[in-house]
């Protein structure tokens, strides 16, 4: 699929920041605002790119297939992208930890990819990975623009640094897979749909780079990233969707794990940070029942409905369950465990399989 979807997507929901940005302390909320004002320019320009068309990315040179392309940049606290040029692809380490951490997060999320399902980067024809670090003044988020990952300090007194948690970096990089594969529509259960495949396949780059198992695994989304004081311990659960955090500044995880508990709602392009919970738990009861490494089965079956080209732009969840069902029957035959914990999954959270 050539054409690519205007969306700006950030880690931290808009509506978590909405609700932090009422908060008593005047430091938190005046922080949320300026993320809020700071997420909705990049999100008119990222919409303004994709109308008039963005410039052309060129393969960095000597650069064989397969291996990855990566420039580090410091916006050092400023807004204009990429910035200083920090770190090229086989740099020795610099002096900054927030540098090293975004190159290690973008060559692990290469080798996922690579060596879980053969793609050679987030486009599968060896895209350069850039990312700027040190974005803004307590910019409380991290995100994709489309061309590039960028990174947030956060603001200390609720969120840290967004290099910490390599989950956020795969989560956000593999937004540009889905954008370059299925291009799931941003809204409503397409939208929740595709930050669900970010979770996952970000949770996976975690997983492979701790060689944890399903069982080992924490199946949490951004843990690390919530200051000392904040009671939480990531944005988002897998294993248990709206127990992420319960915090009287930063308010209660709202996913819900099954159908029954669905949230509709107007904000949060429909709720696509908040429904996400549903398959994303979907996902890790799939993993779970399987055992071993969670990028091998499980997650061979979710790339391969993300990239076989049947999945549409506005597919909703029982469009993408079913879909899951005929890649395990395709690629492990009918009524084998796959096949049994695939629809057992998905029968768990309320959703069809037939």
């Amino acid at each position: 699929m050539t054409a690519t979807a205007p969306a700006f997507c950030t880690i931290v929901p808009p509506h978590l920041l909405d609700h932090l940005a009422r908060a008593a302390d005047p430091d938190v909320a005046a922080a949320a605002r300026r993320t809020l004002v700071t997420d909705a320019a990049n999100r008119t320009a990222r919409r303004l790119t994709t109308v008039m068309g963005a410039a052309a990315v060129h393969a960095v040179a000597d650069a064989p297939a397969g291996t990855p392309k990566r420039t580090i940049y410091d916006a050092r606290h400023g807004t204009a992208l990429p910035g200083r040029k920090v770190r090229a692809e086989g740099a020795e380490p610099t002096k900054d930890a927030t540098v090293n951490r975004a190159y290690a997060g973008l060559g692990a999320t290469f080798e996922l990819f690579r060596d879980a399902y053969g793609r050679d980067s987030i486009n599968g024809s060896g895209l350069p990975l850039d990312a700027t670090v040190h974005y803004d003044e307590d910019y409380n988020n991290a995100f994709w623009n489309g061309d590039q990952m960028v990174f947030g300090d956060g603001d200390g007194r609720i969120f840290l640094d967004f290099t910490i948690a390599v989950d956020v970096i795969g989560h956000e990089l593999a937004h540009g897979v889905t954008q370059y594969t299925a291009n799931l529509a941003y809204f409503g259960q397409s939208g929740a749909l595709n930050e669900s495949m970010s979770d996952v396949f970000g949770s996976l780059v975690k997983q492979k780079a701790l060689g944890h198992t399903a069982e080992q695994a924490d199946w949490l989304i951004g843990a690390g990233l919530l200051a000392p004081a904040v009671q939480g311990r990531a944005l988002r659960s897998m294993k248990a969707p709206g127990t992420a955090y319960d915090d009287d500044v930063l308010g209660k995880d709202p996913q819900p794990a099954t159908m029954d508990d669905y949230v509709h709602t107007g904000s949060d392009n429909g709720g696509v940070h908040i429904n996400s919970g549903i398959p994303n738990h979907a996902f890790y009861l799939f993993a779970t029942e399987l055992g071993g490494n969670a990028w091998e089965r499980a997650g061979q079956v979710w790339y391969d409905v993300l990239t076989g080209g049947r999945l549409a732009v506005d597919a909703d969840f029982a469009d993408f369950s079913r879909l899951t069902v005929t890649a395990v029957r395709d690629r492990f035959g009918a009524g084998g465990p796959e096949d049994d914990a695939v629809v057992k999954a998905w029968s768990t959270v309320g959703l069809p399989t037939e």
